[in-house]
Formats: structure tokens, C-alpha cells, sequence
């Protein structure tokens, strides 16, 4: 790699409530300071069994639309999307996917783009890191998409896991409040909730996550690198 060339970073996410966009537009601009191009490419849901539910926010039935994704996320099913021209346009040195958690694993249109052809173009040979934004349960996302990517010819490097506040069912009671209405309440029928969503730690740690990135990428790509093996 010629040392002047800026290091390529993609960022590939699906995210419906914003959350796991914090994350990118956070970690691509400490990328981006560092001296990185850098990618953002949001997968798109339309596939016309599950898109409905997802078209508008905030939900105007937030149980029955997430209970409703148990069983495709059960039978681990594969739906329709759009992937961003971007993706493919050029190669990258680096991907990092963010994949928020639903019904304990890999979402629907995050675990579809690492099924399709497109991502083995994108990550075959490639290093990339996997950020899993989440309620409470990240283990097995985290998991699933490591294993795609790796099986898809991707080289892992890193990753990092974001969960919100409060415990099983008060954090699931501070989601579909927050669903269901677009604001944050401090009760929710009748009981106390904590704050839902990404709190500012968490975005101080997406920040600490892609600065140890940028230190092992230009650690390995920069001019001092590139005269080692030069």
C-alpha cells in the first residue's frame, strides 16, 4: 500500500430508532479526524413481509410490531434489502459492522447482508470489526456476525458491545415506551424506568473503540510500517 494513500474504512449498519447510528457517525468521525476516508452505508429493510413495520416511528402498536419479529428471528429468516451503492463501489482496508440486537440475535437485515453475495465481495481478505448495539442481550449477535463475516473470507479484529440501561424487564418496559411514544418518561405503566437508548458513556467508549482502531490501522499501514517491509 502506498504509505501518502488514506486508509478506506466502511461502516455497514442497520438502524431504525438511530441508536446504532450514533455509533457509526461517532466512530466514523474519530476515523475521519484521524485521517481515514470513510464510508457510511445504511442497509435498508423493504422486504414487504416486515418493512411495514418499521416505515414509521414511533410505533403506533410497539408489542405487536416486535413481537412479530420472534419468529423470523427465530427461524433465522432471510428478507429483502437494499444495500447502498457505495458498498461495492470501491475496496475497502477496513469494515466495521454494527448490528443492533433483536430477539437475542443478528437482525433480520443485518444478518441478510452477510448472507448475500455482496458482502463476500466486501469482505473477502479484508479486516473488520463487529459493534453490537443492544437492550440487553449481545452474546450471540456478536457471534453470528463474527462467524458470517469469517466465513465469508473477513479477517477479525475487534470488537464492542453497547446495552442499555436497567434490567430484564424494566429495560424492556423503557423500550417500548420510548417505541411507542418517541419520548423518554421517567414511569411507565405504573412503574419506575430507567433512561433508555444510548447514554453519552456509551458514546465516549465508540470513541475509545475506533481511536484503537485508528492506532492499530496506521500502526500497520503507516510510513514507518511501510519502510519495514519495504
Amino acid at each position: 500500500m502506498d504509505a501518502t494513500k488514506k486508509l478506506s474504512v466502511l461502516f455497514v449498519y442497520y438502524s431504525y430508532t438511530q441508536q446504532t447510528l450514533k455509533v457509526v457517525e461517532t466512530m466514523a468521525g474519530v476515523l475521519r479526524d484521524r485521517g481515514s476516508e470513510v464510508v457510511q452505508a445504511g442497509i435498508e429493510f423493504i422486504d414487504a413481509r416486515y418493512a411495514n413495520r418499521f416505515k414509521e416511528f414511533p410505533m403506533p402498536h410497539p408489542y405487536i410490531e416486535l413481537f412479530g419479529m420472534i419468529p423470523p428471528e427465530l427461524f433465522r429468516t432471510k428478507g429483502k434489502i437494499r444495500i447502498p451503492d457505495t458498498v461495492t463501489e470501491r475496496e475497502y482496508d477496513f469494515v466495521c459492522i454494527a448490528s443492533p440486537t433483536w430477539w437475542l440475535s443478528t437482525n433480520v437485515p443485518i444478518r441478510s447482508f452477510l448472507e448475500s453475495e455482496t458482502a463476500g465481495r466486501v469482505l473477502r481478505g479484508k479486516r473488520f470489526a463487529v459493534a453490537v448495539i443492544c437492550r440487553r442481550y449481545w452474546k450471540h449477535n456478536m457471534k453470528t456476525v463474527r462467524r458470517l463475516a469469517t466465513e465469508l473470507g473477513g479477517i477479525f479484529t475487534d470488537d464492542i458491545h453497547f446495552c442499555y440501561e436497567g434490567g430484564q424487564i424494566r429495560s424492556l418496559l423503557s423500550l417500548c415506551s420510548y417505541l411507542g411514544s418517541g419520548i423518554y418518561r421517567n414511569r411507565y405503566l405504573g412503574v419506575k424506568i430507567p433512561p433508555t437508548n444510548l447514554q453519552e458513556y456509551h458514546l465516549e467508549a465508540a470513541k475509545k473503540f475506533a481511536n484503537g482502531q485508528a492506532d492499530r490501522l496506521f500502526g500497520e499501514h503507516g510510513p514507518k510500517a511501510m519502510a519495514a517491509v519495504g
